[in-house]
């Protein structure tokens, strides 16, 4: 009885050691599948499909992989680096631009959704020589540290202070005249959530966009 139970203990170590071994091996596997190491059937490659993207005010077309995400046409496309690449889930806000005025994660959407819109990168804020007004007070209020996020800082202000006017201009890089001058430290925060600094430079952050936003303080 003793040898029995023993040769059907080895039998099911055995085949569990096996299993095992086998679950393992397809686990190894699937991520070279995944990133296209292993053959590919010709029916799940994507034909290249051409863009044009009005890029701070100008039009650049583009063939791209329908899959290329906004943040990958500006940046590795483009050479417009300005715009970050952090967490890649839409959680960090650093690859924050402005789609017709509105702001977004260029991370989360892709670039052919977005054929003639008007795309503002930070690149595009500045007037020649002439700073936005955003960026001249993150200057003056020494709103970064590191500087990785500063970018989609910025960009992210601009549009948060067009979101807060009354009216909804159409196009956020006018004049931030009109913008509301009341926004609390709070609210700022708030709406700004969306926008993470590392270095948590926020209380400088938040000083700049109420200097753009008219409060002298």
């Amino acid at each position: 009885m003793d040898e029995k139970r023993d040769t059907r203990f080895l039998l099911t170590r055995r085949a569990v050691l096996e299993t095992a071994t086998a679950t393992a091996g397809l686990c190894a596997a699937l991520p070279q599948v995944a990133l296209g190491a292993g053959p590919v059937d010709a029916e799940t490659v994507s034909a290249p499909v051409t863009v044009e993207l009005q890029i701070n005010g100008q039009p650049r077309v583009l063939n791209l992989d329908p899959r290329t995400t906004l943040l990958d046409a500006l940046r590795e496309h483009l050479a417009l680096t300005g715009t970050k690449k952090g967490c890649d889930h839409g959680q960090c806000g650093a690859c924050t631009v402005l789609l017709d005025g509105r702001r977004i994660n260029s991370c989360l959407t892709l670039a052919a959704m977005h054929d003639g819109q008007p795309i503002t990168t930070v690149e595009g804020l500045a007037d020649g020589e002439i700073l936005h007004p955003m960026q001249a007070a993150f200057v003056a209020h020494d709103g970064f540290q590191c500087g990785y996020c500063t970018a989609g800082q910025i960009c992210s202000a601009v549009g948060m202070l067009d979101e807060s006017r009354l009216g909804m201009p159409s196009y956020v890089t006018e004049n931030l005249a009109l913008a509301r001058t009341d926004l609390t430290e709070a609210e700022i925060r708030e709406r700004m959530s969306g926008n993470i600094c590392r270095c948590a430079a926020y209380p400088n952050i938040v000083a700049a966009i109420r200097q753009a936003a008219g409060d002298p303080a």
